[in-house]
């Protein structure tokens, strides 16, 4: 335990006596030099050694599990767009592996352009469309070790050894091992709506999200002026990259990452968003 390291070794002496004794008036003179019923304070010794080991695995546990959600974070944003998060010069060819013809160029190097939104690959939404391509998905990676992950990532078929360093490397391994879901426990396929509950969504994005996307979602216009695409717009036509961005954040701007709520608030969060003006 590392907020314990070393008890003190005559505490620990005092509780071992201490439990050897019957319950007699008996006095501790030899370790605090005052006349005290032994019984009682050993006890009280013990249990203020047990909140010590507590409190010290409850802090261990929470500053893991902030870096956990860091790292989950830090390799949702490398999933979305690898080049952009590293602020580096993005490729100029379009992907060896990449055989669609959603994407060209750049493009076609993000996870997504592959695996999609949803993690699913042919499985899921790339089962037909311009994205299909007969590829998998990652979620058959889920819990795997990161040392497996980060191989496949640098193998012939991926092609980001040289490209992706190795910290930021691990960090994406480490979302496609801890950081996914199956979106499809929250979003319907068919109809693209999410199963969450809209006015709960509601209290989230009107005091977090509306800072920076408006109170209707229009502030920012994520296409042109003449065929404009706001919150609503992008929450219905692509439910599951909005999911993503909800948990993960978008590389290089100011939205932060929302993995500190529950996968049911970011269900939620994009309900509500589905109500909001497409136009």
């Amino acid at each position: 335990m590392q907020y314990l390291k070393e008890p003190n070794k005559s505490i620990i002496r005092f509780l071992i006596e201490g439990m050897k004794v019957d319950h007699k008036e008996h006095n501790m003179r030899n370790y605090l030099g005052r006349s005290t019923p032994i019984v009682g304070t050993s006890l009280i010794m013990l249990v203020a050694l047990i909140v010590l080991v507590v409190l010290g695995s409850v802090k261990a546990r929470a500053e893991q599990e902030v870096g956990h959600l860091q790292f989950i974070s830090q390799g949702g944003l490398l999933y979305d767009n690898w080049y952009v998060h590293l602020g580096t010069p993005p490729p100029t060819d379009t992907h060896p592996g990449y055989t669609g013809i959603g994407e060209q160029g750049a493009a076609s190097w993000r996870c997504p352009a592959c695996h999609g939104w949803d993690y699913k690959g042919d499985w899921g939404g790339y089962a037909q469309g311009r994205q299909r391509q007969g590829i998998t998905g990652i979620r058959n990676m889920t819990y795997a070790p990161l040392e497996p992950i980060v191989a496949v990532l640098k193998d012939d078929a991926h092609r980001f050894g040289g490209r992706i360093p190795a910290q930021a490397m691990t960090a994406l391994a480490y979302f496609v091992a801890r950081g996914q879901i199956d979106m499809d426990l929250y979003i319907d396929r068919k109809t693209r709506k999410a199963s969450g509950d809209p006015d709960q969504g509601a209290r989230i994005y009107q005091t977090i999200c509306a800072r920076c996307h408006g109170i209707n979602g229009k502030f920012l216009n994520f296409n042109t002026t003449e065929d404009p695409a706001f919150v609503g717009t992008v929450a219905n036509q692509n439910p599951w990259r909005t999911l993503h961005k909800i948990r993960m954040g978008q590389p290089e701007v100011d939205m932060v990452s929302m993995l500190a709520f529950t996968t049911r608030d970011h269900v939620d969060v994009l309900a509500y968003a589905q109500t909001l003006p497409v136009r």
